[in-house]
């Protein structure tokens, strides 16, 4: 089982960045799968979750309305596109599915 995250950078406040994981190992198609992330000094932290069929998502309060969680299952892979970031979403992003971490990709909003 393998989750491989990508896509992360550097980006100016109010910017967009879409993060991928890729899956391999599993039955993806089978599977829900979760973004997390962790900031600086803080603990790890639920963003958003996705259905295994991709029909029904929901989000952390803090995201909603900014970020949307999709996914391609003939493509075995799962997508986080986050607009209108803010400097708070500054964060490691990890994927989760099937008991497996990603590991991470570094996500920083700055001026």
């Amino acid at each position: 089982v393998q989750l491989v995250e990508s896509g992360g950078g550097l980006v100016q406040p109010g910017g967009s960045l879409r993060l991928s994981c890729a899956a391999s190992g599993f039955t993806f198609s089978r599977v829900h799968m979760r973004w997390y992330r962790q900031a600086p000094g803080k603990e790890r932290e639920l963003v958003g979750y996705i259905s295994s069929d991709g029909s029904n998502t929901n989000y952390t309060d803090s995201v909603k309305g900014r970020f949307t969680i999709s996914r391609d299952n003939a493509k075995n892979t799962v997508y986080l596109q986050m607009n209108s970031l803010k400097p708070e979403d500054t964060a490691i992003y990890y994927c989760f599915g099937r008991s497996q971490w990603g590991q991470g990709t570094q996500v920083t909003v700055s001026s």
